[in-house]
């Protein structure tokens, strides 16, 4: 039984969720916006935003928490060189939710998480 479990499940076992998770976590920190469903954008936010607040302190062992999360150290880059000092005096809430409507094929609502500039 699932009694006081939060998590959302996403229709997903734990290692294909969590590997989608860091895979969609990964893509949003590089090109700073997504098209992805409604569930999943809700799931990730919390995600970018506690990987934002990490960059935020230009140390090694962020840059460490940072490279076991993300699967390129491309991302890891960016958020301690160009994210993490633009949202230096900013106390969270670095992530948008935007809907774009439904998806044509499945009729599942469509979201872009975005950072905020």
């Amino acid at each position: 039984m699932r009694h006081r479990s939060k998590k959302k499940i996403l229709d997903r076992k734990r290692g294909p969720r969590k590997a989608m998770m860091r895979n969609l976590a990964t893509s949003i920190l590089l090109y700073e916006h997504v098209n992805t469903t409604l569930a999943k954008a809700k799931v990730v936010r919390p995600i970018v935003e506690k990987l934002i607040t990490t960059g935020k302190k230009k140390d090694l062992a962020s840059r460490r928490k940072l490279a076991s999360y993300l699967l390129s150290e491309n991302a890891v880059n960016k958020v301690l060189e160009e994210i993490g000092p633009r949202y230096q005096d900013r106390a969270g809430g670095y992530t948008r939710i935007i809907k774009l409507g439904t998806r044509q094929g499945d009729g599942a609502e469509i979201a872009q998480i975005q950072l905020v500039k």
